[in-house]
């Protein structure tokens, strides 16, 4: 759409002001607005997210800026799951942050930042649109991790974080380079035309997609390029944690179909042979790996590992003998995955930050010893969480795994759908050891478990999800399926 409604851009511009709004207040006010500025990041991202929803129901593709940034069904509905995580995440995030001193407004203004980041991220159409949105969410989460000052362990990830984020940048930038260089344009759907037309050097083409496949696979967190993930999960205090492991691998996957499948779909063949590899090692290395773990929140770390494998299986299935007829599913799958994939991350790292309290984490496999007996619900939150990325039905992760590898299966990947359901089955092992600690073990800690009253609201909310999206997943994948259609260039 040339003249495209300006309109479209209103939700994004929203997230925009309710920033501005909100450093103005922390400046003005200092610790005594600490609330107000909690509620303005809270209403505004509630709003946002609410009004992409409604958009990513609007099957027109609007592009603006030069088309640098466009507004599809896939953009708006992506954008709404990480706007929308990001409220649930400070909603959580709230107590602890408050009984270690962290309930700052930087807290909540690099958060803002981050979501910004994703949201270019997620509606980039330019090789620069999406490297700026990268840089722009990334920055603000290495601030964010180290924003506990006097905390080596936050500042050690933070660093670990910030320099291998540096040498991906530096992967990314030089694949763009190539690709505009052999192209001569930044521009997706330019990009796009002049691959298709055959007149390029496949071999300058290639190694540009080689460097931007590294890129994309750090910032989904994919073997090999993962070595930051179970430090970082770790070392920030969990609050930063949720907000690094959440959006952020939404939004990544976003940004892979920007790139790998808006603008070099016609080399697909060759970055699908790519993923394969990727693929296959997330899965073994997350699920083995995170068999050993004591450390929770470093076997969470490993589960999303594992979890970014299959979310890898997904785009990697959609062309088959240059033939792009289960494209829409095989993407569609990719997109619902990653999706429950967040919700099921919120109620995990929801209810680690209700069992931590002030000098105590909760980050043992101990902590979580007859947690049944001491709070019903948490217990069973927690219960539902790790069915769903175990793959047990009647959670909703059953539901995405199932759909992924029958869009791998479909691709005639046999034998790398044998190797996610094998996998899958030693990843079960860590998730079910946590359910059979809650049920059967007795508690090591009776001390009683103080939460705000919207945070078991919003809990309860997010448990019910994982059971009832695994029930009747057709509406979610539905619109998956109709996002991917209106959007992707088939």
């Amino acid at each position: 759409m040339p003249n495209a409604p300006m309109y479209a851009l209103l939700p994004d511009a929203l997230v925009l002001a309710g920033i501005i709004v909100a450093w103005l207040n922390d400046t003005f006010t200092g610790p005594s607005g600490r609330r107000t500025t909690y509620f303005i990041a809270l209403l505004t991202t509630i709003i946002a997210g609410v009004w992409f929803a409604v958009n990513a129901f609007d099957p027109h593709v609007s592009y603006f800026f030069t088309r640098m940034y466009v507004v599809d069904p896939f953009a708006s509905a992506m954008k709404s799951v990480v706007t929308l995580g990001y409220a649930v995440s400070i909603v959580y995030s709230r107590k602890y942050l408050e009984d270690r001193d962290l309930f700052r407004g930087e807290f909540f203004l690099l958060g803002m930042f981050s979501l910004l980041g994703q949201i270019v991220m997620i509606s980039g159409n330019n090789f620069l649109t999406l490297y700026l949105g990268l840089e722009l969410m990334s920055l603000s989460l290495y601030a964010l991790i180290a924003l506990r000052r006097d905390a080596s362990q936050s500042n050690e990830a933070a660093m670990k974080y910030y320099v291998l984020g540096a040498l991906a940048s530096g992967f990314l930038l030089y694949g763009i380079s190539m690709l505009y260089g052999a192209t001569g344009s930044l521009d997706l759907s330019d990009v796009f035309k002049a691959v298709a037309s055959g007149h390029i050097n496949d071999i300058v083409l290639l190694f540009g997609v080689v460097f931007v496949v590294a890129g994309v696979a750090f910032k989904m967190g994919a073997v090999p390029f993962h070595m930051w993930v179970p430090d970082v999960y770790q070392g920030a205090p969990t609050a930063m944690t949720l907000l690094t492991g959440g959006g952020p691998k939404v939004a990544a996957f976003a940004w892979a179909v920007r790139f790998l499948v808006m603008g070099l779909l016609p080399l697909a063949v060759d970055w699908q042979e790519m993923l394969i590899i990727l693929a296959a090692l997330s899965m073994i290395v997350g699920n083995i790996t995170g068999i050993v773990q004591r450390n929770v929140k470093r076997m969470l770390a490993y589960s999303a590992i594992s979890n970014m494998g299959f979310v890898l299986l997904g785009l990697l299935a959609g062309i088959v003998d240059n033939k792009a007829t289960g494209a829409a599913s095989a993407y569609s799958s990719a997109m619902f995955y990653s999706i429950v994939y967040l919700i099921t991350t919120l109620g995990a790292f929801g209810v680690v930050m209700m069992l931590a309290r002030r000098d105590f984490e909760a980050e043992t496999l101990d902590d979580f010893k007859g947690l049944n007996h001491r709070s019903p619900m948490l217990a069973f939150v927690m219960m539902l969480v790790m069915f769903s990325l175990a793959g047990i039905p009647p959670t909703v992760g059953f539901y995405a795994k199932l759909a992924v590898l029958e869009a791998t299966m479909n691709a005639g990947l046999t034998w790398l759908a044998i190797l996610a359901v094998v996998t899958s089955l030693f990843g079960a092992f860590y998730y079910l050891r946590i359910v059979k600690l809650m049920y059967f073990d007795a508690p090591q800690d009776t001390s009683p478990i103080v939460s705000h009253a919207s945070n078991r609201a919003l809990l309860t909310i997010n448990g019910v999800a994982v059971l009832v999206l695994g029930i009747i997943p057709g509406p979610l994948m539905s619109l998956c399926l109709q996002a991917v259609t209106h959007t992707l260039p088939l």
